[in-house]
């Protein structure tokens, strides 16, 4: 659901209800388009996150800390000479709109007492931060915008705030059944009841006029002129009391463990397929919506150049296998030249230098048919024949090399394969340092633009623990990979793999004991989520960790094993993930 003037009230209403008269502690800037402030009031703390990117633009209370630049940028700088510890003595709406104003009181340069204004417009593409002082000039603001973004409102310091033009249209909560019966009586019968909605009333997003037409009438896509006026009011009239009472129910609808879809009010049109769940309030599931979007956001935002490097290094390999492929099957051929080059030295004498071809008995066929062979007009006839036999010789030698390449290509698109993967699942930026470092050490430190190899790099495998209290560690690189597997595990623990599909090698720490079925159970099915894998059941191989073996000269993370069992399990959620590990920031 868009983040619309209804979701910006019930926000509002939470933070004046948990935060009455916070003090600002921190300021953060984890990302670009993101400002945290960490509040406090009495005995509680959490983030007044503020986010105006294009993807995700909201306002929220958040319990989820960030991972922050080392050097903060200068807005946020900006943000902590005025308001680090500052006090919030106001949070409201503008009009009804999706604009919230933050009162602060804090002092200036020279020690006095004032009061500025944080202006927090979240309207998709044009969200912006806009900080303010008692008299509502700009002081600065997250997005500058100029005379040549903007001819009709400009966002510069020095000038005087203006907040964007809106539409006259009925406010939700201070509507009544005459003036909504009135104007639904004068909108197009052939227009939809959902636009109805959405055009009469003010900040409304698309979903919710779709919820209320869904309870009025069991369907979306309903003309005005079809659905039932009385019943569409009464929703209308529910829908004005729980804005009016702030008689919130925050909801997340689930496609399996995916969120699809989030709204102050419960949801109901999209069936009864997905999964539904309710928060006490709405900083949880926002959290819980965003938690995951705004981390692969993040990770892709920072693993760009990866991203782009392993894209690119697989489209090459996968053009180059593709042409030896076509030169080996070539290759082939070799046989057929050797064949051309006897027939033609069987049949030199009736051959002349000229003749464009040669018709002559195929002895090599039980059949002994008729054949006719091309020849070069320009050479002599023993000359044709050492062209055929020079063919055969380069082909043959073609196929025994062409058969190494493609092995080692194939390889190579395996290993590229596996670190694309890894990348998929990164959390941290330490998880993205520890594969650029190893793509640069396996050979692609020219493709890495201005990176410089660490000393030391810290590989953190991941801990977790079992149902049953069994240790498991898993790598999240090709690197850790190695670490786990001949490093940090013994003979007699088990080693798990998605069979024939990359991943991460993961290993049950057994102590001598005998693990139950559910150890095993849930180590496969981790192993299955930390792949490439995308099938409901995956093939999961497990071994005790004496018969692994590492490949002579392979890329990292490359090993063989024989002696094994597989197993068929379902990759474990995410959800069910985190809680098995240990000392890791999610």
């Amino acid at each position: 659901m868009a983040f619309d003037a209804c979701m910006m009230r019930a926000v509002i209403k939470e933070v004046n209800d948990a935060f009455p008269d916070a003090k600002i502690e921190k300021v953060l800037q984890p990302q670009n388009d993101e400002i945290d402030m960490l509040i406090h009031s009495g005995k509680s703390t959490k983030r007044l996150v503020f986010n105006v990117g294009p993807n995700a633009p909201r306002m929220q209370l958040s319990d989820i800390a960030k991972e922050n630049p080392v050097k903060a940028p200068m807005f946020c700088m900006l943000l902590r000479k005025y308001f680090a510890g500052a006090r919030i003595i106001s949070v409201s709406q503008r009009g009804f709109d999706r604009i919230a104003e933050i009162g602060v009181s804090c002092y200036d340069e020279m020690g006095f007492q004032t009061e500025k204004k944080i202006i927090c417009e979240i309207m998709g593409k044009y969200a912006n931060l806009i900080i303010l002082d008692s008299e509502e000039k700009i002081l600065s603001a997250l997005k500058m915008i100029d005379f040549s973004a903007s001819s009709v409102r400009q966002v510069l310091p020095g000038l005087k705030y203006q907040t964007p033009a809106s539409p006259e249209r009925i406010l939700p909560y201070e509507s009544d059944k005459e003036s909504v019966m009135r104007a639904l009586e004068a909108f197009p019968k052939e227009r939809t009841a959902e636009k109805f909605i959405t055009s009469t009333f003010s900040g409304v997003a698309t979903q919710i006029a779709r919820e209320l037409v869904y309870r009025a009438s069991g369907e979306i896509d309903v003309p005005v002129e079809k659905i039932d006026k009385n019943r569409l009011l009464d929703e209308i009239m529910l829908w004005r009391a729980l804005l009016e009472n702030h008689n919130y129910t925050p909801t997340i609808v689930f496609d399996k463990e995916k969120p699809i879809d989030y709204s102050y009010m419960d949801i109901t049109y999209l069936g009864e397929s997905f999964e539904k769940k309710h928060y006490a309030e709405l900083s949880q599931m926002l959290d819980t919506y965003y938690k995951e979007k705004d981390r692969i956001e993040r990770i892709h935002q920072r693993a760009h150049d990866l991203v782009t490097l392993i894209s690119n290094a697989i489209s090459r390999t996968e053009r180059k296998l593709r042409l030896q492929r076509e030169a080996l099957a070539e290759s082939e051929r070799a046989e057929e030249y050797k064949k051309k080059g006897d027939l033609i030295t069987a049949n030199i004498y009736k051959i002349k230098k000229g003749d464009a071809s040669v018709r002559c008995t195929d002895y090599f066929d039980s059949e002994c048919p008729e054949v006719e062979i091309q020849l070069d007009t320009r050479l002599a006839p023993s000359q044709n024949a050492q062209k055929m036999y020079k063919q055969y010789s380069k082909l043959k030698t073609a196929k025994r090399v062409l058969t190494e390449q493609i092995s080692m290509w194939e390889r190579e698109l395996l290993y590229l394969d596996g670190v694309q993967g890894f990348l998929s699942k990164a959390e941290c930026e330490d998880d993205l340092a520890e594969i650029r470092d190893e793509l640069y050490r396996s050979g692609y430190s020219s493709r890495l633009k201005s990176y410089s190899p660490k000393k030391k790099i810290v590989n953190r495998p991941v801990e977790m623990t079992t149902s049953g209290g069994m240790k498991l560690l898993v790598g999240k690189n090709n690197i850790q990979n190695e670490l786990v597997t001949f490093k940090m595990a013994k003979s007699g623990d088990i080693w798990f793999h998605t069979k024939d599909i990359p991943g991460s090698h993961v290993v049950l720490v057994t102590e001598g004991k005998e693990p139950t079925d559910d150890d095993y159970t849930e180590a496969a099915a981790i192993a299955a989520y930390y792949s490439k894998a995308t099938a409901d059941r995956v093939a999961v191989d497990y071994t005790r960790v004496s018969n692994i073996k590492k490949v002579k000269a392979g890329k990292p993370g490359f090993v063989i094993y024989k002696t094994n069992y597989t197993a068929y399990v379902e990759p474990m959620s995410r959800s069910a993930l985190l809680e098995k590990c240990k000392g890791k920031d999610e």
